[in-house]
C-alpha cells in the first residue's frame, strides 16, 4: 500500500457525463497512489421492472430497452477501459443487473473496496427525487469513504498530461 490509505478503489459508471469524469479522476488517483481500480456500471433491471408493472413497458418494449442499456453498458465500460490503458493501469470493469445502490454496496463488501468515487450527485429539486437518487443514495449509505467528483473543465487537460 502507498502513503495513501486508499489500496482498492471503485467508481460508479452510469453512463453520464459526471460518471465518466469521476472515471477519469479515479484512473489519475488510482495510478498516483498505486491502488486496484474496479469500474461498476449496472444496469437498472429494477427500474425497468417499475415501468412494465406501471404500464409504461409491455414486456416486449422491456426486452428491446433491456438490450439497449446492456450496449450502453458495455459501451461504457470499454470507454473506461481505453482510459485507463492510455495510463498503463490495470482495471477490473465489470456490469451488473439490479438496483445500482444495492449491487454496489454488495461489491464494496465482496471487494474489500475502501474509496468509493461517484459522478456529481444530481440537484434534488424534490423529496422524490432525493429518495429515488442512486448516487445520493450510495453517498448516504456506502460503509467506506466516499469521493465526488464535481464538474472541471479542467479535467481533460489534466487527465491528458498524465
Amino acid at each position: 500500500m502507498s502513503g495513501l490509505p486508499y489500496s482498492n478503489i471503485l467508481v460508479y459508471l452510469d453512463g453520464s457525463e459526471g460518471s465518466m469524469n469521476a472515471a477519469m479522476y479515479a484512473i489519475l488517483l488510482a495510478k498516483a497512489s498505486k491502488a486496484s481500480l474496479h469500474a461498476v456500471y449496472v444496469v437498472n433491471t429494477k427500474a425497468l421492472g417499475d415501468l412494465v408493472r406501471s404500464h409504461i413497458f409491455v414486456d416486449q418494449e422491456k426486452a428491446e430497452y433491456l438490450e439497449d442499456l446492456k450496449k450502453d453498458a458495455a459501451r461504457h465500460i470499454r470507454h473506461t477501459e481505453r482510459l485507463a490503458a492510455s495510463k498503463d493501469l490495470e482495471i477490473t470493469a465489470v456490469s451488473l443487473d439490479g438496483s445500482p445502490h444495492k449491487e454496489i454496496l454488495s461489491y464494496i463488501k465482496q471487494h474489500g473496496i475502501n474509496l468509493l468515487v461517484l459522478g456529481s450527485v444530481n440537484t434534488i429539486r424534490s423529496r422524490r427525487d432525493e429518495l429515488t437518487s442512486e448516487n445520493d443514495r450510495m453517498l448516504r449509505t456506502a460503509p467506506c469513504p466516499v469521493l465526488v467528483v464535481r464538474e472541471d473543465d479542467d479535467l481533460w487537460a489534466e487527465f491528458e498530461e498524465v
